[in-house]
């Protein structure tokens, strides 16, 4: 067993992401122990990118702040190896594929093993050219995550059969960002899911309140939440970790209290 597929053994796992290096990396480091701290089950970390293609706006901006600020890959990597010294749970990148490309395939994926990053995720990465990608993971013992999206349909069988450490379910066509209802058939979505794996899913895209993260985690094994984190460091700067750590109990508790 992967160590990202052991954040799903104690029930549903709650998953939040944050933008390294916004507004800066004590930041994000002091945030990332406070998720820790109040019940997150494995963190999605964003390498800013210029280009962010799944993202919304208020991502959008965090990926801007932290490259106003001169963040670079090798920096994230250094703040991933003094996170460790401390966080215990599974870490994954969410990142692009001209991040890796830039960095060095081969040499990204050997410092992500390096420093403690056990999965990754390239949402511009379709099914079929995960494989330029997928035995470099494997040579570094890192899982390559797969997304499955509501325009997956026909595809998402073969998807689910291949997939590795979790799969990240789309919630809603469109990029990242709260929304205040979702009506995709994600039952049908996850019921294929399972029919074809035994790999836990979390849903992502739209997600920001305990209600919605209790609907979401009644279908799947997790819940993803980003864009409402990203908020809270929008308004609140180098003063939101407790804030963070305070929203992420709440969310934690809303998907937790289907298992009472």
């Amino acid at each position: 067993m992967s160590k990202i597929a052991e954040a799903f053994q104690n029930g549903k796992a709650f998953i939040p992401f944050i933008t390294c290096g916004d507004p800066d990396l004590e930041t994000t480091k002091a945030a990332v122990k406070e998720m820790e701290k109040n019940g997150a089950d494995l963190i999605e970390l964003g390498i800013p990118f210029s280009d962010p293609t799944a993202e919304g706006p208020v991502i959008q901006e965090a990926n801007i702040r932290a490259l106003k600020n001169g963040i670079t890959t090798d920096d994230v990597f250094a703040m991933v190896e003094e996170l460790r010294q401390e966080v215990k749970i599974p870490m994954v990148f969410m990142t692009y594929a001209n991040v890796v490309f830039s960095y060095g395939a081969e040499k990204f994926m050997a410092a992500c093993e390096q420093y403690g990053i056990d999965g990754i995720i390239l949402p511009d990465i379709p099914y079929e050219e995960k494989t330029e990608f997928e035995s470099i993971c494997e040579k570094y013992n890192l899982d390559l995550i797969s997304m499955i999206a509501p325009t997956s349909k026909g595809r998402i069988a073969m998807i689910a059969k291949e997939a590795k450490g979790f799969i990240y379910v789309v919630s809603s066509l469109g990029v990242t960002g709260t929304r205040s209802e979702i009506t995709t058939d994600l039952d049908s979505i996850v019921g294929v899911i399972r029919e074809n794996t035994a790999v836990p899913c979390a849903i992502g895209f739209g997600i920001s309140t305990p209600e919605q993260a209790k609907k979401m985690g009644q279908i799947a094994d997790g819940v993803i939440v980003g864009s409402a984190i990203i908020k809270i460091l929008g308004q609140y700067g180098k003063e939101a970790p407790e804030k963070i750590g305070a929203y992420v109990k709440s969310m934690k508790e809303g998907v937790t209290c289907i298992l009472n």
